[in-house]
């Protein structure tokens, strides 16, 4: 097993070139010792192979075993879209776990924002065949509490939340409209949040109705980006500690699986990224992308929207490290 030390670059430090060209550098001095680095790294596991083999495992590397009822959280896909993970690819890995996929509505007015409509997609989308689908929020929603947010103090999750045991974030790392960029801490804010939860954090706190969508797009970018930090925060407290972040970085386009109409990937798939760290791991994921030759599109939709902001914020309130270790797990 090859092991590749890779520190967080602090984004807004360094210019586009310099990220680009490959001179950004570790942020952590040379003279600091391994014990220092144990305490303020995280682990990332990597694999350049996209494949239901390579997820299985990414999943195993993590060393943390899904036990008992497993909520498998991935994006279903807004209908008429075509980037999001395919049931063929994750299939191995939820059936592995005896996983239910679970998903929440949307707050948006598409066609997964009933229960019957969202339920409708995954059958079409191939995930019912695969295994058990449930819309978290299909009856409700409950309060979990976050009493170090600066923006929510406390998450509104799908009421169905409650049943399961354990997380298995599985995310499709791409750009997003509203975040930048979408992945680990988006899918498990987010992508929890009940359809009212969704626009509480879209709004940081102001609102929970899906009548006020609009307010969705006055929030101050800074104060949303804060309230998914919190939000996934939430959600690791409550879980306490019974959770794991994997990322597929494949078909990167610079639009949301949320989009019906998204633009086509002007990048090459980079692979599958897997951390107990889901700042650590967004932040692989974002270096990753600066890195790469043809990344230029996503770069840009992450830096209109000030993505780095939430994996800023999600240090800040010790949701996990953006210094990290990025190991490969190929031969």
């Amino acid at each position: 097993m090859s092991i590749v030390l890779v520190t967080a670059f602090i984004v807004s430090s360094f210019t586009n070139q310099e990220k680009q060209e490959g001179k950004v550098t570790s942020s952590i001095p040379i003279e600091d010792t391994s014990a220092k680095r144990a305490i303020d790294t995280s682990l990332v596991y990597m694999t350049t192979e996209i494949s239901p083999e390579s997820l299985m495992a990414i999943y195993k590397s993590l060393g943390r075993i899904a036990e008992g009822k497993v909520a498998v959280k991935i994006s279903t896909g807004e209908p008429g879209g075509h980037n999001f993970l395919s049931a063929d690819l994750i299939k191995k890995l939820v059936q592995s776990v005896n996983g239910t996929i679970v998903e929440c509505n949307t707050a948006y007015p598409g066609m997964r924002a009933s229960t019957a409509m969202h339920k409708q997609a995954a059958i079409d989308h191939g995930f019912v065949a695969i295994a058990p689908v449930d819309i978290m929020d299909e009856e409700g929603d409950i309060a979990i509490p976050f009493e170090n947010g600066k923006n929510i103090k406390v998450d509104y999750v799908g009421s169905h939340f409650k049943n399961y045991d354990f997380f298995i974030i599985l995310s499709h790392f791409k750009g997003h409209a509203m975040g930048g960029f979408g992945g680990a801490i988006k899918n498990s804010s987010i992508g929890i949040a009940s359809a009212d939860g969704k626009m509480w954090i879209h709004t940081a706190g102001k609102t929970r109705s899906v009548n006020d969508f609009a307010m969705a797009f006055q929030t101050d970018q800074n104060l949303f980006l804060e309230s998914m930090a919190e939000a996934n925060a939430a959600v690791e407290q409550s879980l306490g500690g019974k959770i794991i972040y994997i990322n597929v970085m494949n078909k990167l386009s610079v639009d949301c699986d949320c989009n019906s109409h998204p633009a086509d990937p002007t990048m090459d798939d980079i692979g599958i990224l897997a951390s107990l760290d889901p700042v650590a791991l967004d932040q692989a994921c974002v270096d990753l992308v600066y890195k790469v030759h043809d990344g230029h599109d996503l770069i840009q939709r992450m830096e209109s929207k000030n993505a780095v902001h939430t994996l800023e914020h999600g240090a800040e309130i010790g949701l996990g490290n953006r210094n990290y270790k990025l190991v490969s797990i190929d031969n």
